[in-house]
């Protein structure tokens, strides 16, 4: 399965994988500091449809952990969820797990997002590992990459405008 809103590329791999890509016009530095520090992901991640990254914490070193809580005001809703650094390659690599509080796959998902700069553009390559194929399929079908090529849409933005 691809499919590919604007930019965004995302692939199903084998059972229990999920491959996402995305092509920015910046130097990876700042595309990894997009993803790592958190008044910068306050302004990109998630936040549309009048939801915002209410909370935003980061520990960014191997064994950390980070959490991030989701809101929106209008209708008095939180979502949140976290994890733990397992690997930090500044500025290539992260791999960090993920949960969410209320779970809606179940399990954990192990995230390793790479960057590669060429000619000062980044590839970012998100690969998505679900404890089991129903895990992995039922995100496939939650329209995940309409909301995450959004949050990567105003990170385009966002980069083109110094931090």
């Amino acid at each position: 399965m691809m499919k590919s809103p604007g930019r965004l590329v995302v692939e199903s791999l084998g059972e229990r994988e999920i491959r996402i890509t995305r092509v920015f016009d910046a130097p990876r530095r700042l595309v990894f500091e997009a993803h790592t520090k958190p008044e910068l992901l306050k302004r990109w991640l998630g936040v549309r449809g009048g939801w915002e990254l209410a909370v935003c914490e980061i520990e960014l070193r191997a064994g950390g952990v980070y959490r991030y809580v989701w809101r929106k005001v209008a209708k008095g809703i939180d979502m949140g969820m976290g994890g733990m650094f397992r690997e930090i390659d500044e500025p290539s690599r992260i791999v960090c797990t993920e949960r969410f509080d209320d779970p809606w796959y179940p399990g954990e998902c192990l995230n390793t997002t790479e960057f590669v700069e060429r000619g000062g553009e980044t590839t970012l390559t998100l690969t998505l590992l679900y404890e089991s194929a129903a895990a992995r399929d039922g995100v496939l079908q939650s329209g995940m990459e309409r909301g995450l090529g959004e949050s990567y849409d105003v990170l385009a933005e966002l980069l083109k405008v110094p931090a």
